[in-house]
């Protein structure tokens, strides 16, 4: 009996010791530990949520017309180089969501089955026309989505943001929220970016080419765009280069024409970082394939040398350089009219991967970190007050059995509170109020035992014995009321949102270690003070 009492007597002590281990991050005294003791135990503790601590919260709509678009005209473009290879003078033009190829044969036809099994062909005149079905469709849809919300967590990862929350809403929407942003108009431009990197040549040959401005002012692209739209051929458009005048910094655009036909793609990129041209001590993104890249790469340097590559992200035209050689290895890089600061930008939008389609935002909230600090106070104050009345209520009503409850109740804030810094876990004023509820069920656990006591006692049995039934008789209850909670809480996590699975957490955490501190704290004390004595009263 004693061994069995010592052994729970060392089991809450060792717990104890490993809840204040693991939430002393969260303590002034941290700052006063060992190098040691930081580098191998705990360092994070418990993370404050945006609600707690200030931040962005931002939702973000894909534009799922558009990443239908840009699947079929991917196709097309694979499409008309498929059929150049293989000797064929193909024609093949995008039209709204369906794909008119020429000529019309048989084997055209095999290779587009070959390639696009999905597509349904049918013969319209002079033309193959494809189109996708709906679930083909669908599925686009649902893969742009979670494509984007990995882009965007990605680039969220490398902006060094703390515990950001990141879920799908409804159809097409993404909520992200960024605790402790300080820059949000910083990261709300690199999580919109689309990020589409690609590589096309500059087509010097026309002799529109002779007749294009050198310079033209922000802002009257698309007047421009519209004046000379008829003027070029099916296979060309015109790219803009941003040139900032660096005496008055006012900012210019260059009109280039350039092929439609695109030579690569940035989802082949394996690697993207930062380099100062030692020449002119300017910032540069140096750029490196992956096999397959590095490879296509090799075969349109080998191609096109003494042509002018021109290197284009979102539709912008960034450099042009002349190809020299054939390049092998894989390797580029981007130049530009750009500081540091807008190169490192740059690269991270390239490394975390190309959006699959444009995304707008469609709401954007910042809370303030006094509001926060405000909410934290407020939560403080609640759990503070109400843990008082709690306990002052337990030690008049239940007197000494009460007190043994308190004893139980601080235990298992403090185990609530080791357990969620632990798990590096996220609080938010959900997670406080699912603190509270946890507190609420600790008491009421007790209450329930105490009232089981007093009936035993009420029967004549002697405290001992009455203690040992009442414990017994109660077990069954506290515990069925504990697994449906936790049911629910399981429930909530997992259909719940952001603020529903921080509930959720705290909720199911302080459910578990009520029935730990409700079942064996209390039990142990009681077994302590009752151990070889026979006492003939209860102070409850």
């Amino acid at each position: 009996m004693r061994k069995g009492i010592y052994f729970r007597i060392g089991l809450i002590i060792s717990t104890v010791i490993l809840a204040v281990i693991f939430f002393l991050p969260n303590t002034p005294l941290f700052n006063y530990m060992p190098d040691w003791w930081k580098k191998n135990l705990p360092n994070k503790g418990v993370v404050l949520g945006l609600d707690l601590r200030g931040g962005s919260h931002l939702i973000f709509e894909v534009d799922l017309k558009r990443a239908r678009q840009i699947t079929i005209e991917r196709i097309g473009l694979h499409l008309q180089s498929l059929l150049e290879k293989k000797n064929f003078k193909p024609s093949v033009k995008v039209e709204g969501e369906r794909i008119f190829i020429q000529p019309v044969s048989d084997e055209v036809k095999r290779l587009v089955r070959e390639n696009y099994p999905d597509l349904n062909l049918t013969e319209q005149g002079q033309n193959i026309v494809g189109e996708l079905p709906e679930s083909a469709f669908k599925r686009v849809e649902t893969t742009s989505v979670d494509q984007a919300i990995e882009v965007i967590r990605n680039r969220i990862d490398q902006l060094g943001v703390a515990e950001p929350v990141i879920h799908k809403q409804g159809e097409n929407e993404i909520v992200v929220q960024l605790p402790g942003v300080k820059d949000p108009k910083k990261a709300l431009e690199i999580i919109g970016k689309t990020a589409q990197l690609e590589f096309k040549l500059l087509d010097e040959e026309t002799t529109l080419w002779r007749e294009l401005p050198s310079l033209i002012k922000q802002g009257e692209e698309e007047a421009f765009l519209n004046q000379w739209k008829a003027k070029l051929s099916e296979n060309n458009e015109i790219v803009f280069q941003k040139i900032i005048n660096k005496d008055t910094g006012v900012i210019y655009k260059r009109p280039y024409i350039v092929k439609k036909e695109v030579l690569l793609t940035g989802d082949l990129l394996a690697e993207a970082h930062v380099s100062i041209d030692q020449r002119f001590n300017e910032p540069y993104v140096s750029l490196r394939f992956n096999d397959a890249g590095a490879k296509i790469f090799e075969e349109i340097t080998a191609k096109y040398v003494k042509r002018r590559l021109a290197i284009i992200l979102d539709g912008n035209l960034y450099s042009a350089p002349v190809i020299q050689e054939r390049i092998e290895g894989g390797n580029a890089q981007i130049s530009g009219s750009f500081t540091l600061e807008e190169a490192k930008d740059l690269a991270i939008v390239l490394r975390a991967g190309a959006l699959p389609a444009p995304v707008k935002l469609i709401q954007n909230v910042t809370v303030g970190p006094t509001l926060g600090k405000d909410s934290i106070e407020a939560g403080k104050m609640a759990v503070i007050i109400a843990s008082i009345l709690v306990v002052l209520f337990m030690i008049v009503y239940y007197r000494l059995s009460g007190l043994i409850a308190d004893f139980a109740l601080i235990l298992n804030i403090l185990l609530l509170i080791g357990a969620l810094a632990a798990l590096n876990a996220t609080l938010t004023l959900p997670g406080i109020a699912g603190i509270a509820l946890a507190v609420g069920m600790a008491v009421d656990s007790n209450i329930l035992m105490f009232e089981r006591i007093r009936e035993e006692i009420r029967l004549g049995k002697t405290p001992k014995a009455a203690i040992e039934s009442g414990y017994k008789k109660a077990f069954w209850t506290i515990f069925d009321s504990h697994v449906t909670t936790l049911i629910t809480a399981a429930v909530l996590f997992h259909f719940g949102s952001g603020p529903i699975k921080g509930f959720a957490v705290t909720l199911s955490l302080g459910v578990a270690i009520n029935l730990f501190t409700a079942l064996i704290g209390t039990k142990t004390v009681f077994d302590f003070i009752y151990i070889g004595k026979e006492r003939k009263s209860l102070s409850i």
